[in-house]
């Protein structure tokens, strides 16, 4: 290594959140500014959504090429493994055969049957800005804006109305599908049902996405925002879980758990009143304090409160903080004078993030640096949270309820816990860890296989984007691969042309950004 890498490596390293300051967030603003000026240019130019039907059938044409030449490779689609939201980054894009799959529209707004048809890559930033502009929203919006309607749908969704709606994926009433044969399938509750049940959580292994119908709502101007601070972990439990469960009065209910025993537990209606009992809090603006400081404000000044926040807002409350992990990356981002200079730029892009991590930071990363959403049965959350408290240490921790809703098929990855007197609680809580752990000597290589078996014996699931240690057999545990083993069968060339879910979150199908860049550099012409 020469010495002007050493010093750059040094810099990333020691100073990285002076160099996120200085690089990383102008970096990251004209790459956002370019890159929606090219979205824009392509969707007035070129992207109408009546052009679907033609970027469907180049996607079915890459296909027929794949089988003609042989089908020897395995498929994947052709956008960059950088992009995605996980921490690590996928290594088979370096091997498989790349379908493009550029197919990022809006299609179409039926008031009528209260959906809206959108092509996978449409984000939901892009869906939010125009539902609401028409007055509708999504049943279930998850936070950040760069989401994608495909990456939500294959691997995991997830937002505080999620006790009324469940996961992201199940607030979509069709997919359109193409498969390895080259075929374009609808798959709806009636028609080729077994795909629509199983293309959740598939991760592109069953075939790639083209469009989705989902779920809308009407939408109003405010979230009326209720914060209640509690201090022991016994009515953090009781009041969270009674938020969740009166879905006919709080459209969401969210928690953020400060210590084992502080929280403040919120709950949101909609609302285009702003009445006596609090102000409005455009907490999306850049000079606002980052939204979890702000709600640990109730809890230390120990009085509940009322807030209106502006919808699009609420959505996106911990978008320029990404959630707490800001802190960690720019330990002084929420002093006022960095917020007021600055805050608009927040938060540097994820794939930014990942190409400048160093070999030293790599390596502090998997051993101390913990990503986790961690889905369990509701009635373990007291026990979830005394897990955490005695194997982690690490505050905040998100807490989001949802409802897992079988069918009446019992198809799917994921189902809820039958109880002893074989009734179903279809409540669950997604519990979200990010950051570093304080418990001493904390060793994710130890500590992560621990929490994973924890998850397993109290029938939870762990989040696909999320690292995994699992075996190929404990994790056919945890997601039931009953019906998928069957489906992929029955389609011809689907085990082919598809790994396994396995083979994609597994660290078989994903490296570190410094491994990934290693292994491209070896790949690439003239290499050796």
């Amino acid at each position: 290594m020469s010495k002007t890498s050493r010093l750059f490596e040094h810099l990333l390293t020691h100073y990285r959140g002076l160099f996120a300051t200085l690089v990383l967030l102008p970096a990251s603003a004209l790459y956002s500014a370019y890159t929606s000026t090219r979205n824009l240019i392509a969707f007035r130019l070129k992207s109408a959504p009546a052009k679907h039907d033609e970027r469907v059938q180049k996607v079915v044409r890459q296909i027929e090429d794949w089988k003609n030449s042989g089908a020897k490779e395995k498929l994947c689609t052709a956008r960059s493994g950088w992009k995605t939201m996980s921490e690590m980054v996928p290594k088979y894009k370096l091997t498989h055969r790349k379908i493009d799959v550029g197919l990022y529209d809006i299609l179409e707004i039926s008031e009528q049957r209260e959906t809206v048809k959108v092509e996978p890559l449409a984000t939901m930033g892009q869906i939010s800005r125009d539902l609401i502009s028409k007055g509708w929203t999504l049943a279930v919006l998850p936070e950040l804006d760069d989401l994608t309607v495909g990456g939500l749908i294959m691997g995991f969704g997830i937002e505080s109305s999620s006790h009324k709606y469940g996961l992201f994926q199940l607030i979509c009433a069709s997919f359109d599908l193409v498969t390895a044969d080259g075929r374009c399938m609808r798959c709806s509750p009636s028609e080729n049902a077994d795909l629509y049940h199983l293309i959740p959580w598939s991760y592109g292994t069953l075939g790639f996405l083209v469009a989705a119908e989902l779920k809308i709502i009407p939408a109003k101007k405010f979230i009326r925002l209720h914060y209640q601070p509690v201090y022991s972990l016994d009515n953090m439990v009781d009041l969270f879980e009674e938020a969740s469960r009166l879905t006919d009065e709080n459209d969401f209910v969210e928690g953020l758990v400060y210590s084992h025993d502080s929280a403040v537990i919120m709950r949101g209606t909609f609302t285009n009143d702003i009445g006596s009992d609090g102000a409005v809090n455009a907490i999306g603006r850049w000079y606002k304090p980052w939204f979890y400081k702000h709600v640990e404000s109730y809890l230390k000044n120990g009085q509940a409160g009322v807030e209106y926040i502006p919808l699009r807002d609420y959505y996106h409350r911990h978008t320029r903080s990404y959630f707490w992990t800001m802190e960690e990356i720019i330990p002084f981002g929420n002093h006022p004078v960095f917020r007021a200079l600055l805050g608009w730029a927040l938060p540097p892009r994820i794939e930014l993030l990942k190409y400048t991590e160093t070999e030293t930071t790599r390596r502090l990363r998997e051993k101390f640096h913990v990503v986790q959403d961690m889905l369990m049965p509701i009635k373990y959350l007291k026990q979830s949270i005394q897990y955490f408290d005695d194997h982690f240490n690490l505050y905040p921790l998100w807490l989001s309820p949802m409802a897992i809703f079988d069918n009446d098929r019992h198809l799917g990855f994921v189902h809820p816990l039958p109880e002893k007197d074989g009734s179903v609680d279809e409540m669950y809580v997604d519990i979200g860890a990010y950051g570093t752990p304080l418990k001493a000597n904390f060793d994710n290589a130890s500590a992560l296989p621990l929490l994973e078996k924890f998850v397993i014996d109290h029938h939870g699931y762990q989040a696909l984007y999320a690292k995994t240690t699992l075996s190929r057999e404990d994790f056919r545990i945890m997601f039931d691969h009953g019906d998928y083993d069957s489906l992929r069968k029955q389609l011809p060339f689907c085990k082919q042309a598809f790994d396994e879910v396995y083979d994609k979150v597994s660290s078989k199908g994903r490296v570190s950004p410094v491994e990934m860049r290693k292994l491209k550099n070896s790949s690439e012409p003239g290499a050796q």
